[in-house]
């Protein structure tokens, strides 16, 4: 039986996940201050542009809360974008809303449940607490 498309090896010369004809989709470098429990040591990684921020921080392995289940009905994914953060859409009426519900917002607070990644470099800070009642440790 002859390889059918999906079985033949690779030999294009893109990346993973690419498809012939299409170039790479370029990255965002993600830098996150540390947390005392989140990210103790801080982190920094590389992620496509255009991905939803609060998928690639828990891809990552830092627990941030979301206890709405990243639909923007709460403000338990509340981060600070201290550098980057004019690259990316501003935030609607809906999410400034949340934001004025979070723990200490300020002028660079977003939800990372609505920031598409955009830019060279997002530099976030994890709020140290969160308006999460129900959380369980």
């Amino acid at each position: 039986m002859a390889d059918t498309p999906t079985d033949a090896p690779n030999t294009t010369g893109t990346s993973a996940g690419t498809r012939a004809g299409k170039a790479p989709r370029p990255t965002t470098r993600i830098r996150v201050l540390p947390h005392p429990r989140l990210c103790p040591e801080g982190i920094e990684f590389e992620s496509p542009q255009g991905r939803v921020l609060i998928d690639e921080l828990l891809r990552h392995g830092i627990a941030v809360e979301h206890a709405c289940e990243k639909v923007c009905a709460c403000s338990t994914c509340h981060v600070h974008l201290r550098e980057g953060g004019e690259l990316v859409t501003p935030p609607d009426e809906e999410e400034e809303d949340r934001i004025d519900e979070a723990w200490s917002p300020d002028a660079q607070s977003r939800l990372a449940c609505c920031v598409r990644i955009k830019g060279p470099l997002l530099l976030l800070e994890l709020p140290r607490y969160s308006k999460n009642h129900a959380r369980e440790e």
